[in-house]
């Protein structure tokens, strides 16, 4: 966005929401996917390991073996307007700025990579915006994920003279509008595909993993999860035998929160479950994750166990008229006094 239009957006309120995601390297390229990999694993969020321990693996191995593997399936996954995650975001803010009238900026930014959290609060800030809602694009709280987001941003703050109001936004996983917003794009997926048969289908919700001691060091992202999970198998009316929760996305060699999505579709295609839905509730938007790792290699696997099984994968909200009514909710409730 050119910085005339940006201020011109911005003069019209002193208010701004600020959405944070993930990131992505900015290209499927090898020297792009290890610069982002060397921001992303040097948190200590992610990586809870004694950095004269971590850092020699991080420099010496993971960075110099990973980047171009990780280039391939992003290179599987790129759009022509770029990286689908950060995609996703921008459509997302544009569309929620709109729907709040212009009275609020809504603009997007990435923890890891660009836009960064540190680029946008100066924009923002340069722009005239005085108040800022953070907005960690997790429905479930965790360390890794929300409360780096908000480092980031805190991080920033520290080495400003003038210091935005701020509120924050720590998680949505029960909130009334989230759930619905979930169960809308199940439906709608069924409306064509029909609804799985009673003893032959089954609903999968597939969270992102973390390490299985956070939870034991009293990360309530676990119990959010399963909560969430619980609260939308209600609302689509699925009894216990018909649907299923798991953890994707393992890395390193620690245990982490299980059961493990892989295993879980392989046994359920081992037993003949003949379809399989898979849903990524936590997952704001489509990314790598869900599109390679669930809808490529998950399908692939599933169907390499139940040759005749049918698999399907229920997009993300990314930036549906759900998704857009449930952020100008939460934040319409979260700015209250503020515009």
């Amino acid at each position: 966005m050119a910085t005339s239009s940006f201020k011109n957006d911005c003069a019209m309120a002193d208010t701004a929401v600020l959405l944070i995601n993930t990131g992505s390297p900015d290209a499927p390229e090898a020297d792009a996917v290890r610069r982002y990999l060397a921001e992303f694993l040097s948190d200590p969020r992610i990586v809870e390991l004694p950095r004269w321990q971590w850092m020699p693996i991080l420099h010496g191995i993971i960075l110099r073996t990973r980047p171009a593997k990780s280039a391939k399936r992003y290179q599987g996954v790129w759009t022509d307007r770029g990286s689908p995650l950060i995609v996703h975001c921008s459509d997302i803010a544009q569309k929620l700025g709109n729907a709040l009238g212009g009275k609020v900026i809504v603009r997007a930014a990435m923890r890891y990579g660009n836009p960064s959290v540190a680029s946008v609060i100066d924009e923002l800030c340069a722009a005239g915006v005085r108040k800022i809602l953070l907005f960690p694009m997790f429905a479930q709280y965790a360390s890794q994920t929300s409360a780096a987001c908000l480092d980031a941003a805190f991080s920033h703050f520290s080495s400003l003279r003038c210091i935005p109001a701020v509120r924050t936004i720590r998680g949505y996983h029960d909130a009334p509008e989230y759930i619905d917003a979930l169960a809308s794009t199940v439906r709608a997926h069924w409306a064509k595909a029909g609804r799985p048969e009673k003893g032959r289908g089954r609903t999968l919700f597939s969270f992102h993993g973390i390490p299985k001691k956070s939870s034991a060091l009293g990360d309530p992202y676990e119990a959010e999860c399963r909560e969430s999970a619980v609260l939308l198998a209600a609302a689509l009316g699925l009894e216990a035998d018909e649907w299923g929760l798991s953890f994707q996305s393992r890395f390193g060699r620690d245990e982490w929160l299980q059961p493990y999505t892989i295993d879980m579709v392989r046994a359920w295609g081992d037993e003949g479950v003949d379809r399989i839905d898979v849903l990524c509730p936590g997952f704001s938007a489509d990314c790598l994750e869900t599109i390679e790792e669930i809808d490529d290699e998950l399908r692939g696997i599933y169907l390499s166990v139940h040759p005749d099984g049918v698999f399907h994968y229920i997009p993300s909200l990314n930036a549906s008229n759900a998704a857009i009514a449930l952020y100008e909710a939460i934040v319409r409730r979260e700015l209250a006094g503020w515009f």
